[in-house]
C-alpha cells in the first residue's frame, strides 16, 4: 500500500465515519455485515486503493478487536458511574455516621451499629466491584488484530504498533486463541452481574427498611410511583426494578458460558451472539447505577425509628459478656451462661437489661458493681468496638 493509497483510505474512511454519524450510510443487506458494506463504500469513494482495505486482515480479527475496544470503553463508562454511587453512599455516610441503628443478623437485630457503618459496608461491596472491573480490563486490552482468519498472516506487520495506535497494552500471544478467545466476555460479564447482585441486595435492604413493617427510612416522592387504585400509596417501584434486572444480567453470563462450552477452536458463527449479550449487560448495568445514584440522592434515615428499634431485643446483651470476660477473668462461654441467665431475667420482667438495677444482677452475679450499667448504654456499645473496621464513630469516621 503506497502513502497515496493510504491516504486515499484514510480520507474515505474520515468521509464514511461521517455519513454513519450523520446517519446517512446505506446499509446493504446483501454484502452481508458492517464490514464488507464498509469496504464497498470506500470502494466507491477511493477507487481501487478501497479494495486494499482488507489486506492482512479477517473479519474475524477485526470483530474480535472491536469487542474489545467496546468492553474497555464499557468498563471505563461502568466504573465512572460506580464511582459516582459511591460518593453519593459517602456523602449520606458522613451524614449519618453518629446515628445509631440496630445490625441484624437472620432479619433480628443483633447488635448496635450506626447508619454510616452499614452505608460503608454498601460502599465496601460497590468497591471489590470497582475492583473486579479494573483487573478485568487489564485482560480486556490485549489486540488480537493481525491474527488474521486463524493463522496469523504472511504480510510484513508489526502488531505492536497497530495496537499502540489503539490504546492496547499488548498483543495476544497466539492467533488461534486471538480470533476465539471470549474469555473477557465472560469476565465482563461476571463482573457485572456481582455489581447486579450488589445492587439489588441494597435495593433489597432499602425496600424492607421503607416498608410500613420497619419505616426506618422515608423516600422522597422523586423515587417512589403511586397506585392506580389507592390513592395513599408509594412504591418503591424503582428499587424493585434494580431487584429485578439482576436476573437478566445472570442469564446473559449463563448464555455465554453455555455458547462457549462445546466450541472447539476457532471461530464460529454462535460468536455472533456475543455482542447482543454484552451490550445488552452493559445497558442494563448502567441504567442500573444511574437509578441507584438518584435514589442515594433521595432518601432519608428516620433517626427516631431506628434507635427505637436498635433499643428493641437485648441488642447490648454480648457487650455484657464480653465485660464480664474483660473485668472478671471469666471464660466466654461462662459469660455468655452469665449474660444468657440475665437476659432471660429481664424477658420474664418484661423489661429492658439498661431497666434492670443493680440489685437484680447480683441476684445472677454477685460480683457486679454499679459501673456495670454503662455497658447497657447504645452509645458506649457502639464506640467500643474500635476494632478494625467496626463500628465506633471514630472508625467510621476514618472509613469515610
Amino acid at each position: 500500500i503506497s502513502e497515496a493509497e493510504r491516504n486515499a483510505i484514510l480520507d474515505g474512511l474520515d468521509a464514511i465515519l461521517t455519513e454513519i454519524s450523520e446517519d446517512r450510510f446505506e446499509w446493504k443487506p446483501e454484502l452481508e455485515d458492517v464490514h464488507m458494506n464498509i469496504e464497498a463504500r470506500l470502494t466507491e469513494l477511493v477507487g481501487e486503493p478501497g479494495k486494499k482495505l482488507h489486506t492482512a486482515r479477517s473479519r474475524n480479527d477485526q470483530v474480535a478487536t472491536d469487542l474489545r475496544l467496546f468492553a474497555r470503553d464499557a468498563i471505563d463508562q461502568i466504573s465512572d458511574d460506580l464511582t459516582a454511587v459511591q460518593q453519593a453512599l459517602l456523602e449520606v455516610a458522613d451524614r449519618e455516621a453518629e446515628s445509631i441503628m440496630p445490625g441484624m443478623t437472620h432479619m433480628q437485630t443483633a447488635q448496635p451499629i450506626t447508619c454510616g457503618h452499614h452505608l460503608m459496608a454498601w460502599y465496601a461491596m460497590l468497591n471489590r466491584d470497582w475492583q473486579r472491573l479494573s483487573e478485568c480490563r487489564y485482560r480486556v486490552n490485549i489486540s488480537p488484530l493481525g491474527s488474521a482468519a486463524l493463522a496469523g498472516t504472511g504480510f510484513p506487520i508489526d502488531r505492536e504498533i497497530s495496537a499502540q495506535a489503539m490504546g492496547f497494552d499488548s498483543v495476544s500471544l497466539n492467533s488461534l486463541d486471538g480470533v476465539s478467545d471470549r474469555d473477557f466476555v465472560l469476565d465482563f460479564l461476571y463482573a457485572s452481574s456481582v455489581c447486579a447482585m450488589h445492587i439489588s441486595r441494597i435495593a433489597e435492604e432499602l425496600i424492607i427498611w421503607n416498608s410500613d413493617g420497619f419505616n426506618l427510612i422515608n423516600l422522597s416522592d422523586k423515587v417512589v410511583t403511586g397506585s392506580s387504585v389507592m390513592p395513599q400509596k408509594k412504591n418503591p417501584d424503582l428499587l424493585e426494578y434494580l431487584r429485578g434486572k439482576t436476573g437478566s444480567t445472570y442469564g446473559n453470563l449463563f448464555s455465554m458460558l453455555t455458547i462457549l462450552k462445546g466450541l472447539p477452536l476457532s471461530y464460529f458463527k454462535d460468536l455472533q451472539d456475543d455482542k447482543e449479550i454484552v451490550f445488552n449487560t452493559y445497558d442494563t448495568l448502567i441504567n442500573c447505577l444511574k437509578i441507584l445514584n438518584e435514589i442515594l440522592n433521595n432518601f432519608n434515615p428516620n433517626k427516631k425509628k431506628m434507635l427505637e428499634l436498635a433499643n428493641s431485643g437485648y441488642l447490648t446483651a454480648t457487650d455484657l459478656a464480653d465485660y464480664l470476660v474483660q473485668n472478671y477473668s471469666m471464660t466466654f462461654r461462662n459469660a455468655y451462661q452469665k449474660t444468657a441467665a440475665i437476659v432471660n431475667f429481664a424477658e420474664k420482667k418484661g423489661v429492658k437489661l439498661e431497666d434492670l438495677s443493680i440489685k437484680d444482677l447480683k441476684k445472677i452475679e454477685p460480683k457486679l458493681t454499679e459501673e456495670v450499667l454503662k455497658i447497657f448504654n447504645l452509645k458506649n456499645s457502639v464506640n467500643s468496638k474500635k476494632s478494625y473496621g467496626g463500628t465506633s464513630f471514630e472508625n467510621i469516621k476514618r472509613m469515610i
